[in-house]
Protein backbone atom coordinates (compact mmCIF):
# COMPACT_ATOMS: atom_id res chain seq x y z
CA UNK A 1 0.00 0.00 0.00
CA UNK A 2 2.76 2.41 1.13
CA UNK A 3 4.25 1.79 -2.42
CA UNK A 4 1.12 3.12 -4.66
CA UNK A 5 1.05 6.07 -2.23
CA UNK A 6 4.32 7.05 -3.01
CA UNK A 7 4.03 6.31 -6.45
CA UNK A 8 0.84 8.63 -6.30
CA UNK A 9 2.70 11.43 -4.44
CA UNK A 10 5.78 11.08 -7.40
CA UNK A 11 3.21 11.33 -10.45
CA UNK A 12 1.32 13.76 -8.87
CA UNK A 13 4.25 16.05 -7.88
CA UNK A 14 5.94 16.26 -11.12
CA UNK A 15 2.01 16.43 -13.14
CA UNK A 16 1.93 20.01 -10.79
CA UNK A 17 5.53 21.28 -11.01
CA UNK A 18 5.09 21.08 -15.32
CA UNK A 19 1.87 22.38 -14.52
CA UNK A 20 3.16 25.27 -12.45
CA UNK A 21 5.54 26.05 -15.00
CA UNK A 22 3.45 26.00 -18.13
CA UNK A 23 1.42 28.68 -16.46
CA UNK A 24 4.29 30.94 -16.87
CA UNK A 25 5.58 29.54 -20.41
CA UNK A 26 3.54 29.56 -22.89
CA UNK A 27 2.41 26.81 -25.02
CA UNK A 28 2.17 23.94 -21.86
CA UNK A 29 -0.95 22.99 -20.92
CA UNK A 30 -0.51 24.47 -17.32
CA UNK A 31 -4.09 24.38 -15.90
CA UNK A 32 -4.89 20.69 -17.12
CA UNK A 33 -1.41 19.22 -16.05
CA UNK A 34 -2.22 20.82 -12.34
CA UNK A 35 -5.34 19.11 -12.40
CA UNK A 36 -4.03 16.10 -13.99
CA UNK A 37 -1.68 15.82 -10.89
CA UNK A 38 -4.47 16.14 -8.38
CA UNK A 39 -6.60 13.64 -10.18
CA UNK A 40 -3.63 11.13 -10.17
CA UNK A 41 -3.13 11.66 -6.89
CA UNK A 42 -6.98 11.13 -5.47
CA UNK A 43 -7.21 7.97 -7.73
CA UNK A 44 -3.54 6.57 -7.06
CA UNK A 45 -3.59 6.85 -3.95
CA UNK A 46 -5.30 4.23 -1.86
CA UNK A 47 -5.37 6.04 1.34
CA UNK A 48 -7.39 9.05 -0.54
CA UNK A 49 -11.00 8.71 -0.40
CA UNK A 50 -11.96 12.29 -1.84
CA UNK A 51 -15.49 13.17 -3.53
CA UNK A 52 -15.92 12.87 -7.48
CA UNK A 53 -17.41 17.00 -6.61
CA UNK A 54 -13.63 18.09 -5.85
CA UNK A 55 -12.26 17.06 -8.29
CA UNK A 56 -14.87 18.13 -10.63
CA UNK A 57 -14.51 21.51 -9.05
CA UNK A 58 -10.72 21.35 -9.88
CA UNK A 59 -11.46 20.53 -13.39
CA UNK A 60 -13.76 23.66 -13.46
CA UNK A 61 -11.36 25.66 -11.75
CA UNK A 62 -8.58 24.24 -15.04
CA UNK A 63 -11.37 25.33 -17.27
CA UNK A 64 -12.06 28.34 -16.52
CA UNK A 65 -8.17 29.33 -16.69
CA UNK A 66 -8.63 28.81 -20.59
CA UNK A 67 -11.78 30.86 -21.16
CA UNK A 68 -10.16 33.66 -19.47
CA UNK A 69 -7.45 33.60 -21.80
CA UNK A 70 -10.03 34.39 -24.79
CA UNK A 71 -12.04 36.59 -22.78
CA UNK A 72 -9.24 38.73 -21.57
CA UNK A 73 -7.77 39.32 -25.41
CA UNK A 74 -11.29 40.21 -25.83
CA UNK A 75 -11.27 42.57 -23.16
CA UNK A 76 -7.51 44.18 -24.06
CA UNK A 77 -8.46 44.78 -27.75
CA UNK A 78 -12.06 46.61 -26.09
CA UNK A 79 -10.59 48.30 -23.54
CA UNK A 80 -7.76 49.96 -25.97
CA UNK A 81 -10.38 50.70 -28.40
CA UNK A 82 -10.50 48.08 -30.79
CA UNK A 83 -13.43 46.95 -32.93
CA UNK A 84 -15.40 43.76 -33.12
CA UNK A 85 -13.08 42.93 -36.03
CA UNK A 86 -10.46 43.37 -34.45
CA UNK A 87 -11.25 41.12 -31.32
CA UNK A 88 -12.42 38.79 -33.48
CA UNK A 89 -9.18 38.60 -35.21
CA UNK A 90 -7.21 38.66 -32.05
CA UNK A 91 -8.91 35.56 -31.15
CA UNK A 92 -8.21 34.15 -34.41
CA UNK A 93 -5.02 34.99 -33.91
CA UNK A 94 -4.65 32.55 -30.43
CA UNK A 95 -4.32 29.71 -33.27
CA UNK A 96 -0.41 31.20 -34.16
CA UNK A 97 0.29 28.73 -30.94
CA UNK A 98 0.25 26.09 -33.85
CA UNK A 99 2.36 27.50 -36.11
CA UNK A 100 4.63 29.18 -34.21
CA UNK A 101 4.92 27.59 -30.58
CA UNK A 102 4.50 29.51 -27.68
CA UNK A 103 5.74 32.68 -29.02
CA UNK A 104 2.77 32.51 -31.53
CA UNK A 105 0.24 33.01 -28.35
CA UNK A 106 1.83 36.22 -27.85
CA UNK A 107 2.27 37.50 -30.94
CA UNK A 108 -0.59 35.83 -33.00
CA UNK A 109 -3.51 37.80 -30.97
CA UNK A 110 -1.89 41.02 -32.25
CA UNK A 111 -1.19 40.30 -35.69
CA UNK A 112 -4.90 39.37 -35.63
CA UNK A 113 -6.33 42.10 -34.14
CA UNK A 114 -4.27 44.65 -36.29
CA UNK A 115 -5.69 42.47 -39.73
CA UNK A 116 -8.63 42.53 -38.51
CA UNK A 117 -8.65 46.12 -37.87
CA UNK A 118 -7.30 47.34 -40.63
CA UNK A 119 -9.74 45.10 -42.91
CA UNK A 120 -12.21 46.51 -41.55
CA UNK A 121 -10.90 50.10 -42.84
CA UNK A 122 -9.56 50.94 -39.57
CA UNK A 123 -6.24 53.75 -39.11
CA UNK A 124 -2.68 51.58 -38.66
CA UNK A 125 -2.49 54.20 -35.82
CA UNK A 126 -5.65 52.36 -34.04
CA UNK A 127 -5.15 48.97 -35.13
CA UNK A 128 -1.60 49.08 -33.77
CA UNK A 129 -3.41 50.26 -30.46
CA UNK A 130 -6.01 47.63 -30.47
CA UNK A 131 -3.13 45.02 -31.02
CA UNK A 132 -1.42 46.20 -27.70
CA UNK A 133 -4.40 45.90 -26.19
CA UNK A 134 -4.13 42.30 -26.83
CA UNK A 135 -1.00 41.91 -24.95
CA UNK A 136 -1.86 43.76 -22.01
CA UNK A 137 -4.93 41.32 -22.24
CA UNK A 138 -2.49 38.46 -22.13
CA UNK A 139 -1.19 39.38 -19.02
CA UNK A 140 -4.42 40.15 -17.12
CA UNK A 141 -5.15 36.35 -18.54
CA UNK A 142 -1.54 35.02 -16.77
CA UNK A 143 -2.13 36.41 -13.69
CA UNK A 144 -5.56 35.73 -13.46
CA UNK A 145 -4.55 31.92 -14.82
CA UNK A 146 -2.06 32.22 -12.06
CA UNK A 147 -4.51 33.03 -9.21
CA UNK A 148 -6.73 30.50 -10.35
CA UNK A 149 -3.94 27.53 -10.51
CA UNK A 150 -2.71 29.37 -7.41
CA UNK A 151 -6.49 28.32 -5.56
CA UNK A 152 -6.58 24.79 -7.48
CA UNK A 153 -3.22 23.73 -5.81
CA UNK A 154 -4.02 25.20 -2.38
CA UNK A 155 -7.44 23.59 -2.19
CA UNK A 156 -5.47 20.16 -3.17
CA UNK A 157 -2.58 20.87 0.03
CA UNK A 158 -5.18 21.38 2.59
CA UNK A 159 -7.26 18.47 1.19
CA UNK A 160 -3.71 16.40 1.42
CA UNK A 161 -2.94 17.75 5.10
CA UNK A 162 -6.53 17.69 5.84
CA UNK A 163 -6.43 13.51 4.54
CA UNK A 164 -3.55 12.77 6.44
CA UNK A 165 -3.88 10.53 9.93
CA UNK A 166 -3.21 12.58 13.28
CA UNK A 167 -1.00 9.15 14.16
CA UNK A 168 1.29 9.36 11.44
CA UNK A 169 2.74 13.09 12.33
CA UNK A 170 5.82 13.14 13.92
CA UNK A 171 4.62 16.18 16.16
Amino acid sequence: MMESAALATIISFILLVTGIAGMILPGLPGALLIWLGIVAYGFLNPNVHWSITFFLMEGLLALMTYVVDYLATIWGVAKFKGTKAGAIGAVLGMTFVFIMGPFGLIIGPFIGAVTGELVAGGEMQQALTSGFGTFVGFLVATFVRLLLCGIMISWFVAKVIASIPQHSLPF
